[in-house]
């Protein structure tokens, strides 16, 4: 699934589905006439919580901006050249507590990236302290992966979350206009997009 930048100026809009009220659990609620355990409807704080979702659903209407992965991705980026070993981009993750690493070359051309699951799978005595075994002392050039998934700083976030649910990928590198490393978006980043911007304004 390609990704593609979106052109500036162009607003995507997703619609809202319109709320539905329900009358019968409307009318349960008035019913009651006990005002000191069941306050009147518009003061119920659920009431206030459908009102406020309610008149968001009607300006669904309003074209809003999608968040971009320029909004999301984490920059500047921590990086490693492909000559450098898989016991030291181990010390680099835990000492950055990431989880990928973008890999470059000496020119700071992305050429790869290199994963936790990566290092544990093609040299798993790197986790061993010690002297450095063989293995842990391999090039991230031997072991990385080449064929890196990236994406524009203007890409709609929403397609680089399918993108990695499509490629089963947990991190893409964004790219400037001149292929160089601007940050870099993971599943850690959209999750806290959606903690910080809620479903709604992510999505709609």
């Amino acid at each position: 699934m390609p990704i593609v930048p979106a052109i500036s100026g162009i607003v995507e809009t997703y619609p809202v589905k319109p709320t539905i009220q329900r009358p019968g659990h409307v009318e349960s609620v008035e019913a009651q006439g006990d005002q000191s355990h069941h306050p009147p409807l518009p003061d119920h704080p659920h009431k206030a919580a459908h009102t406020a979702y309610q008149q968001q659903s009607e300006q669904g209407s309003q074209a809003k901006p999608v968040l971009l992965a320029r909004d999301l991705m984490s920059s500047p980026v921590h990086t490693l050249t492909s000559d450098s070993t898989a016991s030291e981009a181990w010390a680099e993750m835990m000492r950055r507590t990431v989880h990928h690493l973008p890999v470059t070359s000496v020119d700071g051309i992305l050429v790869g990236i290199i994963s936790d699951r990566d290092l544990l799978r093609q040299a798993p005595e790197v986790t061993a302290t010690g002297q450095p075994s063989r293995a842990a002392q391999q090039k991230l050039a031997e072991i990385m992966t080449r064929r890196v998934v990236s994406a524009a700083p203007t890409t709609n976030v929403r397609d680089i979350a399918r993108l990695m649910l499509d490629e089963r990928i947990h991190a893409v590198p964004i790219l400037d206009a001149h292929r160089r490393l601007a940050g870099i978006l993971t599943t850690r980043d959209l999750l806290r997009g959606i903690a910080n911007h809620g479903p709604l304004e992510l999505w709609t």
